[in-house]
């Protein structure tokens, strides 16, 4: 691609999806009846779109190794000769990178999509939706001044509400959503304060400009600190939100009840990505001002280790990996609080691939599970129905590893050398930090090999209910389905080659079936009950079709090997450059002896962090690596013996009650909310409405009085002007009695 013609063609990143939705999203509204027949166009016109917003993003790249430029292409937006506001689009090494991100991860999720919501009634919605998220975040991504920031900002919080409560039949994805909503309106609220403060200060939301006039200004003493630490703190509110960071983390454990595939982009490159790219583009405006970033790390410190003790002991298979995708999130903020934002921009990345395939492979896990225990989601997404899937699901059960060993800090996957990282540069900035960090590797490694190990080791422990093995409560057709929503096929209906009907399961069968279940103790340490089947499964889970794994083999490649690529310690700095220069650092082969050096060395420094991985590695292993039962009860008399059972049952309350965040929300602020609404309420009811409605009687109600005194006699109204005119000449002429 021509050097002149980079910025012409910038436009076709957002623009593609933007297009591919608008057009999806009208065909589904004015002819609802040929999209269903359409929809296989549907789906590839999106994929398509993004594909080749995938193509131009690399172009870009591409010319980017070339160059080493920052380009714009701008153009006046609200043209006046004391206010200009100009919209466009910036390319430079932070936009290339987030646009790659996003749309690889994109396009994995709408393949996914394809066999993942194929007996979907919202197909073609669900399409739609998911065009205009990643055209909102790629617009996001590329937007120049704070303005077109916010606007794009905006769009990727509304997608987000519309996919986490695409099933919004279901009253709990209903509140999900809203509860997203209205946790992202106070981060957002801050955020344009924070955008009006900077605009008061430096009179421009051009990012370059307002930042180098900020600095200016500050080093000249002419701002006021508290007022400028104010004001930074109040945009780094808006990532606060967008990024679940504590206390406004609320969420992200229920954005899960939106469908499984859009899990992966929400947690890995879209949504929980735009703060902390945010923090980045903004990143020279804040690292000048110390308190805020002090607050930043502490922030990012606390929802790291947080987020890691909510994911002990969860049951559900993807609220475990949505605490985990806070965790992360939480040292990838705290590293940009103490300087450290290339190292938490490469996390973003590899951390991206790696939840991306975490979260495919579980929504391929729970997809096989509902055909066996049927669409409850209390079971099909229990950890503790599982087990054994690696057998029955080997490509599944092949891909998963190498997202949990990433995020475990396992060498050589990717995340091992972006969280080493952090990890090292917390511990030289701050001692509590650097403990905070370390120990949460530790925890991070035991949850999510817990997650691996109970979803696909040991034996299949799905229970079955009613009598023929099913869960078959299913929601009323016409509920859903008149709403627009999906309506789950009941496994009595189903005739899936790669599932047994159940009308075809004879009574001795099941109650042969049944004959040979026994019960186990389940967890060994928070004490979940479970059932296993391991001498007979009339029907088993099976592996997801090709169009679901395809994705989870791509994925595996950058888990694995992105981080090797991002590796040189002799590169230091803060810049956008960094950036760049990590996604185009590939030993050449006479660098090659000196790379293998710096990996060698790498490795040396972060013993100390890798054993704490290793030891939270062998626990989980040693708790939950049985392949004959999980359940023993010799376990809970060691912890007796120990005094160490008071602490797991902490912990496992803390983990399943979401550390009574939610509780405590409930009482102080929605109770709070509700009890002041009701007093409004009452003093409107009963004050305002009671005046109005109180002058309106009295009136009312004096005139007709007045009008039985009317008689018509001129005598009684003179009589009456009389009185009325000597009777307050009198009260006036009283003597006021003297003060005492």
């Amino acid at each position: 691609m021509p050097v002149e013609l980079s910025t012409k063609y910038a436009f076709l990143i957002p623009l593609c999806p933007l297009v591919a939705s608008r057009s999806t999203g009208s065909l589904s509204f004015f002819f609802p009846k040929a999209t269903r027949s359409l929809r296989c166009l549907c789906a590839t016109s999106n994929t398509f779109s993004l594909i080749t917003s995938t193509f131009v993003s690399f172009a870009l790249f591409r010319q980017q190794a070339a160059t080493h430029s920052i380009q714009q292409y701008l153009w006046a937006r609200i043209p006046k000769s004391d206010f200009c506001l100009k919209i466009g689009f910036l390319i430079d090494p932070l936009t290339l990178a987030m646009s790659i991100s996003v749309t690889t991860a994109g396009i994995s999720a709408m393949v996914y999509s394809d066999s993942y919501m194929c007996h979907d009634q919202g197909y073609a919605r669900f399409y739609a939706y998911l065009s205009l998220f990643t055209a909102s975040m790629l617009g996001l991504v590329s937007s120049p001044n704070l303005i077109q920031i916010y606007v794009f900002w905006e769009l990727v919080g509304m997608c987000s509400y519309l996919l986490i409560g695409f099933w919004f039949a279901r009253s709990s994805a209903a509140n999900a959503c809203q509860k997203a909503f209205v946790t992202n309106r106070i981060g957002d609220f801050g955020l344009l304060l924070g955008i009006l403060g900077v605009y008061w200060i430096t009179g421009s939301f051009e990012i370059f400009e307002l930042c180098d006039r900020f600095i200016e200004l500050n080093n000249n003493g002419v701002i006021n600190p508290i007022f400028a630490n104010t004001i930074a703190l109040l945009l780094f509110l808006g990532p606060v939100a967008k990024s679940a960071q504590f206390p406004l983390h609320v969420w992200l454990p229920d954005a899960t009840e939106g469908p499984t595939p859009i899990s992966a982009p929400i947690h890995a490159a879209t949504m929980v990505a735009a703060g902390i790219y945010f923090i980045a583009r903004i990143f020279n405006l804040i690292s000048i001002l110390p308190p805020t970033m002090y607050a930043t790390s502490w922030v990012g410190g606390v929802t790291t280790l947080s987020g890691a003790t909510l994911a002990l002991a969860q049951r559900d298979l993807k609220r475990g990996l949505a605490y985990s995708t806070m965790s992360q999130l939480g040292y990838m903020v705290s590293a940009s609080g103490i300087g450290a934002s290339r190292s938490a921009l490469f996390h973003l990345i590899t951390h991206a691939y790696s939840k991306a395939l975490s979260f495919l492979g579980s929504g391929s896990a729970i997809h096989s599970m509902e055909k066996v225990v049927g669409y409850s989601p209390t079971k099909s997404q229990n950890m503790f129905f599982m087990g054994g899937l690696r057998k029955h699901m080997p490509i599944t059960g092949t891909t998963s590893p190498s997202g949990t060993l990433s995020s475990c800090g396992i060498p050589p996957l990717s995340c091992f050398w972006s969280k080493d990282q952090i990890i090292t540069e917390s511990w030289l900035c701050s001692p509590y930090l650097g403990l905070i960090a370390s120990t949460t590797a530790g925890l991070t490694a035991f949850y999510m090999s817990r997650i691996y190990l109970l979803t696909f080791e040991g034996n299949f422990r799905a229970s079955p209910v009613n009598d023929i093995g099913f869960d078959t409560s299913f929601p009323p057709e016409n509920i859903i389905a008149s709403r627009g929503g999906a309506q789950p096929e009941s496994p009595a209906r189903r005739t899936d080659s790669d599932v047994t009907p159940v009308a075809d399961i004879k009574r001795d069968e099941v109650t042969e079936t049944r004959s040979l279940t026994h019960f186990n103790e389940g967890d060994p340490v928070f004490g979940e009950a479970t059932q296993t089947h391991p001498e007979l499964n009339l029907l088993h889970p099976r592996e997801s079709n090709f169009c679901m794994v395809l994705p989870m083999i791509i994925l595996a490649i950058p888990t694995v090997f992105a981080g090797l690529a991002g590796v040189n310690p002799t590169q230091k700095g803060t810049g956008f450059d960094f950036l760049f220069d990590w996604l185009i650092y590939l030993p050449s082969p006479p660098e090659a002896n000196k790379h293998l050096g710096n990996l060698t060395e790498i490795l040396m420094s972060s013993i100390p962090s890798l054993s704490l991985s290793l030891t939270g590695l062998l626990i989980s292993f040693k708790v939950y690596g049985r392949t004959t039962k999980i359940g023993d009860t010799k376990v809970f008399e060691k912890l007796k013996n120990k005094n160490l059972l008071n602490l797991v049952v902490f912990v496992r309350d803390w983990s399943i009650n979401r550390g009574y965040i939610d509780y405590y929300y409930n009482i102080y602020i929605t109770q709070s909310i509700i009890s002041i609404s009701k007093l409004v309420s009452y003093f409107d009811r009963w004050v305002i409405d009671g005046f109005i409605s109180g002058a309106g009687a009295s009136t009312l109600f004096g005139g007709e009085i007045i009008r039985y005194e009317k008689n018509g006699r001129i005598s009684h109204y003179l009589l009456g002007l009389v009185i009325g005119i000597i009777l307050p000449i009198l009260v006036v002429d009283l003597p006021i009695p003297p003060l005492p």
